[in-house]
């Protein structure tokens, strides 16, 4: 029985050519597409799930506010992970970890700049199960300038050679030693290292300060670890612990801090929620986002669900051409339940075809798609799991495409079909009606998402910064001329291609940030505290950005008192609540862990400028003298930027001999902040226009099949003088309402879903009715265009040759 519904079902594939081509292409794409998002999507899930004991490990995160001034970190002091394990039995481990910038390694003639650096406790191993392949696992990170290494990180410093026992050049300490190497760490973690260096050697790491907040801090707890308990205890040792260290630094008392409406609060952060839903001051990498999870699944489930549409929307188009089929089956004697196999076993032959074509496809546009999503997933063919989920997706697939036409067709009277009755076309289609309009619905809603996306980004790449990120060129890493750096600055400033130069080690793009306690005067009690970031940056710095003085003046030679000079900006001032004119003022910040103070005088004041994303509130900044050397900033007024960096390598090797020559520009830096927004942006055009080709392959079928229904109609009519073109807009005006109709349903959805995302950015674009007009007319457009290649084949066709034929 099942061999003759296959022969069967083959035969009707083969008989109408036309409809299986499209109904199969249909189909593969929508499948390849909802693969791919399954890939995406599982990946995101799986995110630091790869170790044993990941569902009881926490990271500790610390927020609060200071009069007024919101804090959120992902780092807290050095010494609470120990005093975790010390006071709550539910704590089994604790392992920390510190960044601070990317060190340069050189091992014989080989230097990198590792970019993938991090110090940790010797417990790292252990909680996030580092498998060890040649070293000492239980020693590796215990002595001091101890370095252990990826195999991919191993291989690129030594090549074949064995690492372990190695020593290399760290910076300029020259007795680093390699004592094990790992297996790399699965690319789905919040944290991706090549090389790790023991924490033990960094003094900061031994201070035993709570307000010390710079170690990315995860605990392990007990299986039965009462969550809820334990954070009711933080308060407690909070007071207990920070209350004297607030007490030396803020010269205040814990519960006058809070009263005055200050907070400080610990919490455990399950590790396994870090990828989708953290966003955090000091995260060790840029997170993800759940909604985007939700975005896509989403996505996935309409595309396949229109290629399904598509499926059904054909079959009960064409029920006239199967209704006769029917009867003459149930005149011989088939039952119901038989058509109904018979037409779900075309639906799953259809399936099959379609899921071997699409895992092809997904296959070969992989490699793309990676490079569209910054993943590097692979299809798992040798996984059973995967396997599995084909063959159910085949069946699942089949029976949904199939199961209405399979129910439609089967339950036609034999008597009312062979007689002719059975009525056509597109006017008894009102199902079909309800799903054009779901497929061009969520057509609208792609399209509408990615044109707010793009000028979401748009209005990025536009928006006055504050500071000037135009041909601004970066000499990365400065300080390896040593003693040299300043005397570079000299030489390139007297370069005609360049405007002006400055040192400093931060800039208004994804750099380092510094974050101090300052307050009105130089005791903390006096006034406001504020935490600002703190920059340190030389003379030229504004000059060579762009930033604006609106008050008071510039750092200056000429004044020698300008080394406890300061210089805020708009919003620093606004929390600082100086009274009267806040040029001479003097606020003060601590410069020792022993509580010593030190009093800056305000010079100036500059516009607020964007120096983190615009996601972000700009918040308040100081800006001090000081001997940052990180980065060369020149402002460059030249076409020829090739000479330009010929020039700057031969004085670059001249002053900086045998090291790395490494140059950026502003505008790229300040790209990359967007990189998930452009990602996000491309993935969504990408799969609209899927969506929309998906939809349009059915709906050439339907109007297809309409105009073939409809040519004796046709024909009558323009025997009776009908034009052209008033036969292709009766045919076409039917699915024009549809689209309308759709449009009228997609078009507020889009809008709540994209305002939604926008609240995400503190300063952002409005969704303008020309987005909505586009897509309407676009889509209006597209249809109709789909629509009319079969209605002017229909319309120009000869009407003799169409009444004759029966």
């Amino acid at each position: 029985m099942i061999k003759n519904y296959l022969k069967v079902a083959f035969r009707n594939l083969l008989r109408n050519k036309f409809y299986s081509i499209l109904n199969i292409s249909g189909l593969a794409i929508g499948i390849a597409c909802c693969l791919l998002i399954v890939l995406f999507v599982t990946d995101e899930l799986s995110y630091d799930r790869y170790y044993d004991n990941s569902e009881n490990t926490y990271r500790l995160t610390m927020a609060g506010a200071l009069n007024g001034s919101a804090f959120d970190l992902a780092v807290v002091g050095d010494v609470v992970g120990k005093t975790l394990v010390e006071d709550f039995p539910e704590v089994i481990d604790y392992v920390r970890f510190r960044q601070n910038g990317s060190p340069f390694i050189r091992s014989g003639e080989n230097i990198f700049k590792e970019e993938k650096y991090v110090w940790a406790d010797q417990s790292m191993i252990d909680i996030f199960d580092l498998e060890i392949v040649s070293g000492d696992p239980s020693a590796a990170l215990t002595a001091p300038k101890s370095l252990i290494m990826s195999e991919t990180a191993a291989k690129k410093y030594f090549g074949s050679a064995e690492a372990v026992g190695q020593q290399v050049e760290f910076g300029q300490a020259k007795d680093y030693r390699v004592t094990a190497v790992y297996k790399d760490i699965p690319t789905n973690t919040h944290f991706d290292f090549d090389v790790i260096g023991s924490l033990i050697t960094l003094d900061e790491s031994r201070q035993n300060m709570w307000m010390n907040m710079n170690f990315q801090t995860y605990v392990v707890l007990t299986p039965d670890a009462d969550l809820e308990k334990m954070a009711a205890q933080f308060p407690d040792m909070l007071k207990k612990y920070i209350g004297p260290e607030v007490k030396k630094f803020l010269n205040i008392e814990w519960e006058e801090m809070e009263q005055a409406g200050s907070s400080l609060a610990f919490a455990l952060q399950p590790v396994v929620d870090i990828h989708l839903t953290s966003d955090l001051q000091g995260e060790l990498d840029a997170n993800s986002d759940k909604s985007y999870v939700y975005i896509f699944s989403a996505i996935a489930f309409f595309i396949l669900l229109i290629a399904c549409i598509n499926f059904m929307n054909l079959a009960t188009a064409r029920s006239a051409h199967r209704a006769k089929e029917v009867g003459v089956r149930k005149v011989l004697g088939s039952i119901k339940a038989q058509l109904i196999y018979q037409f779900l076993a075309e639906s799953i032959l259809i399936s099959f075809i379609s899921f071997v074509l699409a895992v092809g496809i997904a296959y070969v546009a992989l490699p793309f798609f990676n490079d569209l999503s910054a993943k590097e997933l692979v299809i798992p063919f040798t996984n059973p799991l995967f396997l599995g989920s084909i063959f159910a997706g085949v069946l699942m697939v089949g029976f949904l495409a199939g199961s209405y036409p399979a129910f439609f067709l089967s339950a036609f009277k034999p008597v009312t079909v062979l007689k002719g009755s059975l009525s056509n076309g597109m006017k008894s289609g009102a199902l079909r009606s309800v799903l054009v309009v779901i497929q061009f619905c969520t057509s609208i809603f792609l399209v509408i998402g990615t044109l707010v996306i793009l000028n979401q980004l748009e209005y990025i790449q536009n928006k006055n910064l504050g500071f000037d990120r135009d041909q601004v060129l970066i000499i990365n890493d400065a300080f390896l001329a040593r003693g040299n750096t300043r005397a570079l600055k000299t030489e390139v400033e007297s370069f005609p291609e360049v405007k002006s130069a400055s040192l400093s080690g931060f800039l208004p793009t994804p750099s380092n940030n510094n974050m101090n306690l300052f307050f009105n005067g130089i005791v903390p009690s006096e006034g406001t505290q504020v935490i600002m970031s703190s920059w340190t940056v030389d003379y030229e710095y504004l000059e060579t950005l762009g930033i604006e003085l609106v008050q008071g003046r510039n750092f200056s030679r000429d004044f020698a008192t300008d080394s406890t000079a300061i210089i805020v900006n708009e919003a620093a001032l606004k929390e600082l609540e100086l009274e009267g004119d806040p040029l001479g003022k003097i606020i003060g910040t601590f410069v020792s862990n022993e509580g010593d103070i030190q009093g800056y005088t305000i010079v100036g004041i500059v516009k607020d400028f964007h120096y983190q994303t615009l996601k972000s509130k700009i918040g308040p900044l100081a800006l001090q003298l000081g001997n940052s050397t990180g980065l060369l900033n020149l402002k460059v007024n030249t076409r020829d930027y090739a000479g330009l960096l010929g020039k700057l390598e031969s004085s670059w090797m001249e002053l900086a001999p045998n090291q790395p020559f490494e140059t950026s520009f502003l505008d790229d830096r300040f790209n990359r902040m967007y990189d998930a927004e452009q990602r996000l942006g491309k993935i969504f055009g990408v799969f609209a226009t899927l969506t929309i080709v998906v939809a349009c392959l059915g709906l050439f079928g339907l109007a297809a099949y309409t105009a073939e229904n409809r040519i004796k109609e046709v024909g009558i009519r323009k025997v009776l003088g009908a034009s052209v073109g008033q036969i292709v807009f009766l045919l076409s005006r039917d699915m024009g309402k549809l689209v309308i109709i759709a449009f009228i349903f997609g078009a507020p959805l889009a809008w709540y879903a994209m305002n939604n995302w926008l609240q995400g950015f503190e300063y952002r674009t409005n969704i303008g009715w020309t987005i909505f007009a586009m897509t309407a007319l676009g889509s209006l457009f597209i249809a109709l265009i789909t629509m009319s290649y079969q209605s002017l084949k229909a319309a120009v066709s000869n009407p003799v040759k169409s009444l004759r034929t029966e």
